[in-house]
């Protein structure tokens, strides 16, 4: 299997550096192949400007996704760009792993996203009808991949659970998980989160890394977070709404994306294999 670890940390003796030791270590030892875009050793330009567009005249209004568009059908996205896309077909697996900054990724890594989910590529594929509404959420170009987050944090556990002051963990990586990896087609891992990351000790390092490993150990196993296909017959196209008969009437949010009958089946915990609380 071919595993692309997209990195976004500036201190290479992080715990999160650390922990990305582990995971190529792991992956290695069992055979299979790895590349790591350390997006800050890379020194990667987190915004879209004009220079990620040379073609685009110097009077021409800048609309990024048009450009997006252009750039990707006539094979002019720039060479960074287009290595990093490489890397993506090329790999089974992405893992995008970061500290949880302001409760979402490093804007580096969003930069990240931004540049290379090109249109044409993450997006803006497929048919647009009546009866589908491009080829996203479960299908697209990276359909069949796996994609997973390995993500620190600085708080304790409690203040990311269902009932704490951050809110719980998975709204917060829902956009990430839903919005970034499910909508261009990947089979999407429940993320492996560490909380409390300030007072790792030696101890509390060794049980993470050993949790960590053998999620690299079942990442060809581990099953999917059971979110639901936009052509698959539970949404209404072309407004997109969750149809009525479906969905716990007392449900909202994000919650209304996950097959209730998948969760059942599967005894799906979607955090559940987390490092224990502080």
């Amino acid at each position: 299997m071919n595993v692309l670890i997209v990195f976004a940390h500036p201190e290479p003796k992080s715990l999160s550096a650390s922990l990305r030791d582990v995971a190529v270590q792991e992956l290695e030892a069992a055979g299979h192949t790895v590349q790591v875009s350390d997006l800050y050793a890379m020194r990667w330009k987190s915004e879209i400007d004009r220079a990620d567009f040379p073609s685009l005249s110097p009077d021409e209004r800048l609309l990024p996704v048009a450009a997006s568009k252009h750039a990707f059908d006539s094979d002019m996205l720039t060479d960074g760009v287009k290595t990093e896309i490489e890397k993506l077909l090329w790999a089974d697996t992405l893992i995008l792993q970061f500290p949880l900054w302001w409760f979402t990724m490093p804007a580096i890594l969003k930069g990240w996203v931004d540049r290379v989910f090109a249109y044409g590529f993450a997006y803006g594929v497929g048919e647009h009808s009546d009866k589908r509404w491009g080829d996203r959420y479960g299908e697209g170009t990276l359909v069949g991949k796996r994609a997973m987050l390995i993500v620190t944090a600085g708080g304790w556990e409690e203040h990311y659970s269902p009932r704490g002051i951050n809110d719980p963990i998975d709204d917060l990586l829902f956009p990430i998980n839903h919005g970034i990896l499910y909508y261009p087609g990947y089979d999407v891992l429940p993320p492996f989160v560490t909380y409390s990351t300030d007072r790792f000790d030696e101890q509390r390092f060794e049980a993470a890394a050993e949790i960590l490993r053998n999620r690299m150990r079942t990442l060809e196993t581990t099953r999917p977070i059971p979110y639901r296909r936009q052509n698959g017959g539970d949404y209404h196209i072309p407004t997109m709404q969750l149809r009525a008969a479906l969905g716990d009437p007392g449900t909202s949010g994000f919650a209304l994306h996950l097959k209730e009958a998948a969760d059942a089946d599967m005894g799906f915990q979607h955090s559940g294999q987390m490092l224990a609380r502080r």
